[in-house]
């Protein structure tokens, strides 16, 4: 990892894609498959970018930001990106611990004191690295489901004395919403500045990532957002098509944004455009590091806990060879490359992204639907992307 910085900053990387394959011409039948795979599914909108190196290779847009097609999506329509939140906390987090402003080895009780277990000190044995990495050993997404109550937070935490952990610390994987959302008071600590204000004045301005915010007041008072649609009814037509396979018809709902996730921001609440994913991913392959360093990438996108549920995920599992969660970011194995990853789904919207740091190329999309066509082009593009490049 460490190697492909340095081969970034004197001046070797850029020539390493170079005669690999025609990305250009690749994104161009990557986009007609994209919308025919959306028409399909009656998404009513959506947007995907490619970036390879520090360059936008494609950035493409389709359909409305409503099914009433009242207003076409554009590169600086706003989706909600759901769990892709993940990596600009840890980002944030690991970014302020470089500054000896937090320590990753912090109880995070040391910030949110009433947080205990059924189990006695178990809550003092989880650090602030442990919640980066979902590795805190409580249940798979503790008290998610009181998310969608009309509760405090401080009332949801009291509840977490009730359980045990399943495991050690750093002995299993379980994935956290709430738990995450613990990173917000360590963040807030490390001085007199909001969550919010912190992720824009450390990584939206300098990445110019223009249209992104955090929290839900923003999102309703943008113009240019995308509104979700949850899905009321799957409709076998009768017919099929040229493989045989029937088609089907899907119906959408739109829905009002539920405040639910936003409750926990590091893990949920961030806001953006596919113009700014295109930033994000292109800083995150090194090309802007007087913001994200090549340390503090290297730390993040480290395998901590091996997530072998991963393995069997749909559509992935025909090409992954292995997979783990490092700070906010998974780590995937596609043919021998290295696939940083993140996806994400609440009510109504559906984001994913990914970069191949040996490969410099990075992807993402975002839909507002809740639907798993998302998944499958997106395990699709990084195939399609491995085995054109292990031809050259």
């Amino acid at each position: 990892m460490l190697l492909r910085f340095i081969y970034l900053f004197i001046g070797l990387w850029l020539p390493l894609l170079a005669h690999a394959f025609d990305l250009n011409e690749f994104s161009e039948s990557f986009t007609r498959h994209v919308a025919k795979e959306l028409d399909k599914h009656s998404v009513p909108g959506g947007a995907y970018a490619i970036v390879k190196d520090n360059e936008v290779v494609a950035l493409n847009t389709f359909g409305y930001t409503d099914k009433n097609k009242s207003q076409a999506i554009n590169e600086h329509t706003i989706f909600r990106l759901a769990s892709v939140s993940k990596p600009f906390a840890a980002t944030l987090t690991t970014m302020l611990a470089q500054e000896h402003r937090l320590s990753l080895s912090d109880p995070i009780t040391k910030y949110v004191p009433e947080f205990s277990l059924a189990k006695s000190g178990a809550a003092e044995k989880i650090q602030l690295h442990h919640l980066l990495s979902h590795s805190s050993g409580l249940m798979p997404n503790a008290y998610d489901n009181l998310l969608h109550e009309n509760w405090s937070m401080e009332k949801i935490i009291s509840r977490f004395k009730r359980i045990k952990p399943i495991c050690q610390p750093m002995r299993c994987y379980g994935y956290q919403n709430i738990a995450y959302g613990f990173l917000q008071p360590a963040i807030e600590a490390s001085q007199s500045k909001s969550y919010e204000a912190l992720l824009d004045e450390r990584i939206f301005t300098p990445l110019k990532m223009e249209d992104a915010s955090t929290g839900i007041e923003v999102f309703l008072t943008e113009n240019n957002t995308a509104k979700p649609h949850i899905l009321i009814n799957r409709i076998n037509t009768g017919r099929k098509d040229q493989q045989g396979n029937t088609i089907k018809q899907y119906v959408w709902r739109t829905v009002d944004v539920e405040p639910d996730y936003y409750k926990v921001a590091p893990a949920a609440g961030v806001n953006a455009s596919i113009n700014d994913m295109a930033k994000w991913l292109i800083a995150n392959l090194g090309y802007q590091p007087e913001v994200l360093t090549p340390q503090l990438i290297e730390q993040l996108t480290t395998p901590r806990i091996k997530t072998r549920k991963e393995l069997r995920r749909k559509y992935w599992r025909e090409y992954l060879d292995d997979a783990h969660y490092g700070y906010g970011w998974r780590i995937y194995q596609v043919n021998d490359h290295t696939i940083i990853y993140h996806s994400g789904w609440v009510a109504g919207f559906r984001a994913d992204i990914g970069y191949a740091p040996e490969l410099g190329i990075g992807f993402a999309m975002l839909i507002n639907a809740e639907s798993n066509v998302i998944n499958k082009l997106s395990s699709q593009f990084w195939s399609q992307v491995h085995q054109l490049s292990s031809k050259t």
